[in-house]
């Protein structure tokens, strides 16, 4: 047991000492793997868990907060939803097509595992610049990846978000969430219960890949990652893991199972230590028992094995036969493998002879966690103060910036990606990806629930608390949108390398923007994933906590959409327009610039919003309504006009703010919305946005697609066809992807 062993478990020298103390013993090499994949950063959280614990996790409507596969909440009706996000990162940096395929499979599992069935899905993507050949190899591999594999199961997606930096050039972030409905009676747990209780696998075997899968995740990556850690990423079979979704709940409905939970991360040795350690008990394992699809795996191998497509379940004494004829229904296997102990110790056999004999506890909750130093970096103190007046400068005609903007990768339609994806499978959909958020029905009922992820990296990047808060609003705002009351969120918290004060810094800076932004919206947290070390060769990504919130409406007849939808419709703004440039997509795009103070958040006054906007919708006076974000206003209104590009619309509006046009078009001020109406209901909606002290002002009109895109303000314009606009804005991804790329 030598030092460059310990470390290459990803073990500090105290650490490994910790583990001497706890066996009274040197560990044996199974022991260290175990210890080494369960204190690893994805599954022990030693560098996050303190920090996770400021941020609000219950609420009345919460029925199952952090802690378990998925958070639970009540959806009205005696109907409950349960929904998670979790990253598959650094697998798909090595292998974009199975590392998404994956992240879709182990997201799916969390969900059904909880007695759920999954209705839908969504994305949060992250990518460098398109211009780059091997960021085009990796997107195209990333969304093949979520679209096959979410396809064949037979799940729709609903929505998400892509976005393109060279923050993130090196280390792609793929964030995969679900989101599942149950009956709140039908609720199961992962937990070890029934001292005597056989565990047993079912689902597929267990093969040589993704072994370390969960250390390969919290540590850094280089250059030559790609090969080196290739065994280290799993593979995905969708159909297997239709016919274990359906197996799953029929056995949760059987009764014959007391607990269940995915494989998932660091495989057996999570999912049998993490059952046994939330029921109190221990658990015996025998590994010739354990079915392999390899011959002469060895116990090391079979418990860090992070083959996909296993469950393993905890069967009530005498009903094993009950499990394994319902896996054999759906052509699965069901094996018994061990069974549950009263001594509190995760023991691993070999043909009878002790491999591994730890206690529970502290591989579930002993992992040491650290509060580290945290510094924010000087370098990012001054690009943030940095003086963007210059960029307020330009007047005149800006129809060319306009038009350059709206085919910006960050802005155009996302078409190119959700046409890869079956949207409307189950027929459930209501509100499909391209708008503010998604939407799926409750069958049986008049209530649906709305879904959407956000995160403005480049934000959090210029200052983190501001960015997460902001993140958080615009979640809200988008749920608002489509007429979702905001309920709940679940986080993935992508970051470099905690151990570098600066990483650190943003990182809890981040989460305490999140808990501030989140009472005030009363959307507690409910669970979600941590994955850090997103670094190559000492680069790190842009902090980005993805906020994946949920929303409930109550009757789908008031849903909004993005759109407007007919010629001659008032358009309104609700919120003020502001000079603030400060990390937006403007100055990316028309000087390469990540910069400034980002814009200022008022949760106050975000609440207000979203309280106004559901006012408007429950009254039926909107015909549209539209987060303004990204590129600012006047793509804002573009994004209106166009639609799905079936239909489009042209746009005549008039600003008379005492604000420069740049920040008026451009800027990405937080707190508006542009909704649209019949002119015989803009005075009820002025009236309403009044009653909640929420500024708005009639800025415009719908027209024609004939009549055009124009924008009048006092120094400046924008004038385009909606043709021009169109090919921009839906053209701008396809061009792209189709651009010769050199071998990789």
């Amino acid at each position: 047991m030598t030092p460059e062993l310990v470390a290459d478990h990803g073990l500090s020298p105290d650490e490994y000492e910790r583990v001497r103390r706890i066996l009274e013993r040197d560990p044996t090499l199974t022991e260290l793997g175990v210890f080494s994949a369960m204190w690893s950063e994805h599954c022990g959280y030693k560098n996050s868990r303190r920090l996770l614990r400021l941020l609000p996790t219950e609420a009345p409507w919460v029925i199952q907060g952090p802690g378990e596969n998925a958070g639970v909440i009540d959806v009205g009706d005696g109907w409950a939803l349960a929904f998670k996000i979790e990253s598959h990162n650094h697998p798909s940096a090595v292998e974009p097509y199975q590392g998404a395929a994956t992240g879709v499979g182990g997201i799916l599992r969390d969900i059904f595992t909880m007695g759920a069935r999954p209705v839908a899905v969504l994305d949060s993507l992250r990518f460098g610049d398109l211009d780059d050949a091997r960021v085009r190899y990796l997107f195209g591999g990333v969304v093949s990846g979520v679209g096959d594999y979410g396809n064949c199961v037979g799940i729709p997606n609903i929505g998400g978000e892509v976005v393109f930096d060279r923050g993130y050039e090196g280390n792609p972030i793929v964030n995969a969430m679900c989101l599942g409905l149950l009956r709140k009676e039908e609720l199961i747990t992962a937990s070890a219960t029934g001292v005597g209780n056989a565990l047993m696998t079912v689902g597929a075997r267990t093969g040589r890949d993704g072994i370390h899968g969960a250390t390969f995740a919290s540590e850094e990556l280089s250059e030559g990652s790609d090969e080196s850690s290739r065994p280290q990423v799993q593979v995905g079979d969708p159909f297997t893991e239709k016919l274990l979704l359906e197996a799953s709940l029929e056995l949760i409905k059987s009764g014959a199972i007391t607990g269940i939970q995915d494989m998932g991360a660091a495989g057996i040795t999570s999912s049998a230590s993490e059952m046994a350690g939330r029921a109190g008990n221990g658990v015996e394992l025998e590994m010739t028992s354990v079915p392999t699809r390899e011959r002469g795996m060895t116990p090391y191998e079979i418990l860090l094995s992070e083959s996909q497509e296993r469950m393993l379940v905890v069967a009530e004494k005498g009903r094993e036969g009950e499990v394994k004829a319902i896996l054999a229904k759906w052509e699965l296997e069901a094996v018994e493998i061990g069974h549950v102990t009263d001594d509190g110790r995760f023991r691993v056999v070999e043909n009878g002879v002790l491999v591994a004999d730890i206690p529970v506890l502290p591989l579930t909750q002993g992992c040491p966690t650290y509060e580290r130093e945290g510094v924010e970096s000087e370098d990012i103190v001054r690009l943030r103060h940095t003086d963007l007046s210059e960029h307020l400068i330009p007047e005149g005609d800006l129809t060319k910036t306009f038009l350059l903007l709206l085919g910006s990768p960050n802005i155009a339609s996302k078409r190119w990606v959700y046409r890869q994806y079956d949207t409307t499978i189950r027929t459930a959909t209501a509100v499909r990806p391209g708008g503010d958020a998604g939407v799926i029905r409750i069958r049986g009922t008049t209530r649906a629930v709305a879904a959407t992820t956000d995160c403005n990296g480049r934000f959090v990047y210029l200052e983190p608390r501001r960015g997460a808060m902001i993140a958080v609003a615009e979640a809200a705002r988008n749920l608002a949108c489509v007429g979702a009351l905001p309920t709940a969120i679940t986080n993935n918290l992508n970051f470099g390398n905690p151990l570098k004060p600066h990483i650190y810094y943003q990182l809890r800076e981040a989460v305490l923007g999140m808990a501030a932004a989140c009472e005030a919206f009363e959307t507690p947290v409910t669970g979600g994933n941590v994955s850090l070390y997103n670094e190559t060769d000492g680069r790190a990504i842009y902090p980005t906590p993805v906020i994946g919130m949920v929303g409930v409406i109550e009757d789908v007849s008031t849903i909004t959409r993005h759109a407007f939808t007919a010629s001659g419709d008032d358009i309104i703004l609700l919120g003020t327009n502001t000079e603030e440039l400060g990390g937006s997509e403007y100055l990316y795009v028309t000087a390469d610039l990540v910069a400034g103070a980002p814009p200022a958040v008022d949760l106050d006054a975000e609440r207000s919003l979203q309280g106004a906007v559901l006012a408007m919708t429950r009254a039926r006076v909107l015909h549209s309504a539209h987060d303004c974000s990204d590129g600012g206003l006047v793509c804002t209104l573009a994004e209106c006009a166009l639609g799905d590009g079936e239909s489009p619309l042209g746009v005549r509006v008039k600003l008379d703010d005492d604000v420069r046009p740049v920040g008026v078009l451009f800027g990405e001020a937080q707190g508006r919305i542009v909704v649209s109406c019949d002119p015989a209901h803009s005075e009820e909606v002025l009236r309403i946005a009044a009653l909640h002290e929420v500024p708005a002002q009639k800025i415009g009109k719908v027209t024609a697609a004939a009549e055009g895109f124009s924008i009048a303000l006092r120094a400046a314009s924008v004038s385009a066809s909606v043709a021009a606009m169109c090919d921009a804005y839906f053209g701008a991804l396809p061009r792209l992807m189709d651009t010769p790329a050199r071998e990789i």
